[in-house]
């Protein structure tokens, strides 16, 4: 695959709770909809719930609700730390106020060209990890950029980068969360992202052809403009941030 062929779209948005329960809490307070079963992800040991929030601009976009799972085995945990900064203090203790969003999550067409890209520009997102978890319609296969540290880079407003199915899947796409999620009620109207260094984070959009994120110089910060059944509701990640750079 050629540079020019490389296509980026907005996969999910992450909110941290302290524990799910705390998640859906806020959910249903904040979103007034109550999020579908999730998973559990045993090599990190999180587990999750999720619901759709897809729309014409953002067709693939669900949200996630992820918290540390505490009955998690150590066992099957990677050595390494959790993904998110799920393991940085500064994050514990602002989502023991209350669940926040942190980042969000980008899918690719082509994982290794778009970390080799962001490599080229001084930009460690981390190896590309094979993760999996299974859901009542099959196994869902991805690879996912995670540093060993779990730091999220400018202050979460770096994506992740996620690429669906398995690498030599004939229909990658074809097990995806948002195709076995039913319509939530709730849906992105717009994303934006603000942050000191705006130039080199609208240069690494660019590189590997994201769009639909808006970029503006200021105090680090993701902006997601929801509709809801409570109305239009702006969820921001300022106050969480812990200097990653």
């Amino acid at each position: 695959m050629t540079i020019n062929a490389l296509e980026t779209h907005i996969d999910h948005l992450v909110v941290a709770a302290r524990s799910l329960d705390e998640g859906v809490a806020w959910c249903e307070a904040t979103l007034g909809i109550t999020p579908n079963a999730g998973g559990e992800h045993e090599k990190y040991g999180t587990h999750n719930r999720l619901f759709k929030i897809a729309t014409p601009r953002y067709p693939m976009a669900y949200f996630e609700i992820i918290a540390i799972n505490p009955a998690a085995s150590a066992q099957k945990r990677s050595a390494n730390k959790r993904w998110f900064d799920l393991d940085d203090p500064a994050l514990h203790a602002s989502i023991a106020k209350q669940p926040a969003l942190i980042h969000f999550v980008v899918n690719t067409t082509d994982i290794q060209l778009a970390r080799h890209t962001w490599k080229a520009q001084g930009l460690d997102t981390g190896p590309v990890v094979h993760a999996h978890r299974r859901t009542g319609k099959g196994k869902l296969n991805w690879q996912i950029t995670v540093r060993d540290d779990g730091k999220l880079l400018f202050d979460g407003t770096l994506p992740t980068l996620i690429q669906w199915g398995k690498p030599d899947a004939a229909e990658p796409m074809r097990l995806h969360p948002r195709n076995s999620l039913p319509r939530s009620g709730v849906s992105l109207q717009i994303i934006t992202v603000s942050h000191p260094s705006s130039e080199k984070l609208t240069n690494a959009y660019e590189a590997v052809h994201l769009k639909n994120v808006d970029i503006a110089n200021g105090e680090a910060n993701i902006s997601a403009h929801l509709q809801t059944p409570k109305g239009l509701v702006v969820l921001q990640s300022r106050g969480f941030m812990n200097g990653n750079s």
